[in-house]
Formats: C-alpha cells, sequence, structure tokens
C-alpha cells in the first residue's frame, strides 16, 4: 500500500494507541492483541489525528526533534502502519 501525500492520516477507530506502564513504552492495543512501539513509531502514530497529511506530518515531526531527512523512514513507516490497518487516509 502507498500513502497518499494529499490525504489526512487518521489512527484507526479499531485500535488504540496508550502508554503502557508495564512495558514502559506506547503501544497500540487491539482486539487481537498488542503491538508494542519505539518511540519515534509512537511520535508519529500520535501526529495521525487526521488534520496531516504526510509532508504536513514529516514536517512537524523535523521541526519538534530539529531535524531534516526523515521523509523516507517515516514514510516506510507509515506504508506498514496502513498496511496492518493501523491509520487510515479518507
Amino acid at each position: 500500500m502507498t500513502i497518499n501525500t494529499d490525504q489526512p492520516l487518521t489512527f484507526s477507530p479499531l485500535h488504540r494507541l496508550q502508554w503502557e506502564e508495564a512495558q514502559q513504552k506506547h503501544v497500540i492495543l487491539y482486539p487481537e492483541g498488542m503491538v508494542e512501539l519505539n518511540q519515534s513509531s509512537a511520535e508519529i502514530l500520535k501526529l495521525c489525528d487526521g488534520s496531516r497529511t504526510l509532508p504536513q506530518l514529516v514536517s512537524d515531526l523535523e521541526e519538534k526533534f530539529a531535524t531534516t531527512g526523515l521523509t523516507n523512514d517515516i514514510t516506510a513507516f507509515l506504508e506498514v502502519a496502513l498496511k496492518n490497518g493501523w491509520i487510515n487516509q479518507h
């Protein structure tokens, strides 16, 4: 699956992103189980609130972490997230 750069990204209503104290990390919860996330993945998914397209999300993260060149890594992760149903595009 390919991310459409013109459409906003939304975290799936069938999943829940939350901090899990026992694992000391963010996780995605869904009926069949749980996915543990590293810090970068959690930061990306937190911004999938339906108000940002891929370029806006990349820009916000590059500004937040005072860096550049994140487009390829963020796009690759979001393509996996879209394939797994963690995010949607409308």
